[in-house]
């Protein structure tokens, strides 16, 4: 597979559709650090590693479980994931620029030189970056 950042946000997308309470996703410190963004702007419940049995090839698969969050009434939290910069097509913002996602209402997240972040936090630090994928 040649994005994994694409795969880990269709898992989430399609579990939310589903009202899955939780998803499993392969482990990369990338998606983790997805995760923990997501969770500290709480669009999930929260996260954690979790060690599944051997696969075929003798290894043991390191997953992400990652909690789904719900309203009191089952409605998602999390109603849009969309992917930015694809592999076939790079998308940047400049520090002063920073990814405007649904009129301020949703989040960006952007890979800069000092860390993966939001679009307002890298903005504040003064740095631009990649833009790796919207949620709102």
């Amino acid at each position: 597979m040649s994005d994994q950042i694409a795969d880990m946000l269709t898992r989430i997308r399609n579990a939310t559709a589903r009202g899955r309470p939780r998803v499993d996703v392969p482990q990369s410190k990338l998606k983790s650090e997805i995760a923990r963004i997501l969770q500290n702007e709480g669009y999930i419940l929260g996260f954690k590693f979790v060690e599944l049995p051997v696969d075929r090839r003798g290894y043991p698969d390191k997953m992400i479980r990652i909690s789904l969050k719900y309203g009191p009434r089952g409605e998602r939290v999390l109603t849009g994931l969309e992917r930015v910069s694809r592999p076939g097509r790079r998308v940047y913002c400049a520090k002063d620029k920073p990814p405007w996602v649904l009129a301020g209402l949703g989040t960006s997240i952007v890979t800069t030189s000092i860390g993966v972040m939001t679009g307002r936090q890298a903005t504040q630090a003064g740095v631009g970056g990649e833009v790796l994928c919207n949620v709102w």
